[in-house]
């Protein structure tokens, strides 16, 4: 008789891979999302401890101490006013987190609601629309330009140029989700079945444009900071009294080729910042894709 051997047990590889439950398991499972939120963590507790951190007053002068080289007494050395720069940059972390997530906020909240209204109502589409693609047209950064010269330099009215020019995007964002969700047959039902339009667009539409939302605003996030410093570099943004990231690049641009580190020391903090918010942003991307979770 001949004797057949058993079967060669599944490799590991080939095993479907347990999915954690848990803060602890969502964490373990999006990497991104986890380093992202990590390194923003260390950058919000840079901007609140900034008094605590900081060695002097950022906005003290002291001309006898201008363009002092990084040194043991400041880390990250002097500007042209003798001003320190690490104090500075530590500060700055503030005004760019602050506009960055206010923008962030009032652009989805606002682009939300004219999205809503766009999607639903087919009469007032065409009118809302055609606004949407006037602003559109222009360059957000023009955009925000323009506001910023018929204003005054403020941290407020910065959130406002650079909300203004963010919100064409979330709302055709909101409206393309709007639409393709009227075709479902669940909406359909809803309607059939007497549903108000309040309600249908409570209970069935909102929710399912939170997700594409949420993405959406990570990117206005980061979008927004870059922006404001792109301002105060040009001298259209934050006050220079007030300490940025953009002011400080912008109080450096003269000397760069001799004191490059006067730009260097807050364009690393930007550059660092903008990348933990893109990848919460690609993490969240992944995360809430339906045609991902399905074949996961």
């Amino acid at each position: 008789m001949t004797s057949f051997a058993a079967a060669p047990a599944l490799p590991d590889l080939l095993k479907p891979r347990r999915q954690r439950k848990g803060w602890t398991g969502f964490l373990l499972n999006n990497p991104t999302i986890t380093f992202g939120a990590g390194l923003l963590l260390i950058m919000l507790f840079i901007a609140i401890a900034a008094p605590l951190l900081g060695t002097v007053d950022p906005t003290e002068l002291a001309p006898r101490k201008r363009n002092l080289e990084p040194s043991a007494e400041y880390w990250f050395g002097t500007d042209a006013f003798g001003r320190d720069i690490y104090s500075r940059v530590l500060y700055g972390a503030r005004v760019s987190l602050i506009i960055g997530f206010s923008v962030a906020l009032l652009a989805s909240v606002i682009g939300l609601c004219i999205g809503l209204v766009s999607g639903t109502f087919r009469r007032a589409d065409s009118i809302i629309m055609r606004i949407m693609d006037g602003l559109m047209s222009i360059p957000p950064i023009l955009l925000a330009i323009a506001l910023m010269a018929l204003t005054r330099a403020s941290v407020e009215n910065v959130i406002i140029a650079i909300t203004i020019a963010e919100i064409p995007r979330v709302s055709r964002l909101v409206r393309g989700v709007v639409l393709s969700l009227r075709e479902q047959a669940y909406v359909d039902a809803a309607i059939s079945c007497g549903c108000r339009m309040p309600m249908l667009i409570w209970r069935h539409i909102l929710p399912n444009t939170l997700a594409p939302l949420t993405v959406q605003a990570t990117y206005i996030c980061a979008s927004a900071m870059i922006t404001e410093s792109i301002l105060s570099f040009i001298g259209a943004g934050v006050p220079p009294i007030i300490p940025s990231w953009g002011n400080i690049m912008a109080d450096g641009r003269t000397l760069f080729q001799i004191k490059p580190y006067i730009i260097f020391f807050p364009a690393v903090f930007l550059s660092l910042t903008v990348l933990a918010v893109n990848l919460m942003g690609d993490g969240f991307r992944d995360v809430l894709d339906p045609r991902k979770s399905k074949t996961s």
